[in-house]
């Protein structure tokens, strides 16, 4: 399956200033990127720098004025994936460096705060059955509703509210999964069936891998039920919102408008 992409957004800036923007397909195995191309306003400075775990690329600008960015892609995912109820846990002594990260709170993810909970409701299962049941929680509890949070809602928020957008469903099922003492990440995403259209935001949560002993695999797990892990598209990943924004403005700036478009190629 191909996935086609087309975002266009547009800012502007008072004075010169100092942006960090995210919104390309990540170039990892994960993907094939058959095409993209990106026209973006001239800018004082422009790079191109790895993000967070080396999934995706960050680019800095520094500019003032009108601007606009205007991307698109073709991506064919290949990723590897599993039945999810059926991935067993890792033991927190045998987890990777690069996972043990994502058991820890975050600005958004107060993971120790929903300890008693999570083993009060879901305390027969572990593992992939734990992620399954917690992912089956949020979706028969909560309501996906635009305009109820905003840039300071953290999952505890969401947790109380029982409703917001994809960003509050996947704080809420990775505090969960952290909770649980299973690593869990935030993913800034594209994929087609989005409603309303937009930049999206999942869960992915390591577990043992069916195919290699003693190995850990990444598995995507989307708590508002619109993505599929086959059509998914990574942006990037983090330990929660703050670290995939699309942008993020060191200093005042006027967003004017955005569009995003991810469609099935036949």
């Amino acid at each position: 399956m191909t996935i086609s992409i087309h975002t266009r957004f547009a800012f502007s800036l008072d004075k010169p200033t100092d942006v960090l923007l995210q919104f390309e397909a990540a170039d990892i195995p994960e993907h094939e990127i058959l095409s993209s191309s990106l026209d973006m306003t001239e800018a004082e400075h422009r790079a191109h720098v790895p993000a967070q775990d080396d999934i995706g690329t960050r680019i800095w600008l520094r500019a003032q004025g009108d601007f606009e960015v205007d991307y698109q892609a073709r991506v064919r995912p290949i990723r590897q994936l599993a039945a999810l109820e059926t991935l067993q846990p890792i033991l927190p002594h045998d987890m990777p460096g690069e996972a043990v990260q994502y058991l820890f709170d975050s600005r958004y993810c107060p993971a120790d705060k929903f300890q008693p909970f999570v083993e009060a409701e879901f305390g027969g299962t572990q593992g992939g059955a734990r992620i399954a049941a917690i992912k089956e929680w949020i979706e028969s509890h909560f309501t996906y509703q635009s305009g109820v949070s905003d840039a300071r809602t953290d999952a505890l928020d969401s947790f109380v509210e029982r409703r917001g957008i994809c960003r509050d469903f996947a704080h809420v099922l990775v505090t969960m999964a952290r909770a649980s003492t299973i690593p869990a990440r935030y993913v800034a995403c594209y994929a087609p069936g989005v409603e309303p259209p937009d930049f999206h935001a999942i869960a992915e949560v390591f577990l043992s891998d069916p195919e290699t002993e003693g190995g850990g695999t990444w598995q995507l797990v989307d708590a508002t039920g619109m993505a599929d892990p086959a059509e998914t598209v990574k942006i990037g990943v983090g330990r929660d919102a703050a670290d995939v924004s699309f942008l993020t403005s060191f200093g005042p700036n006027n967003f004017r408008r955005s569009s995003v478009k991810v469609s099935r190629e036949d």
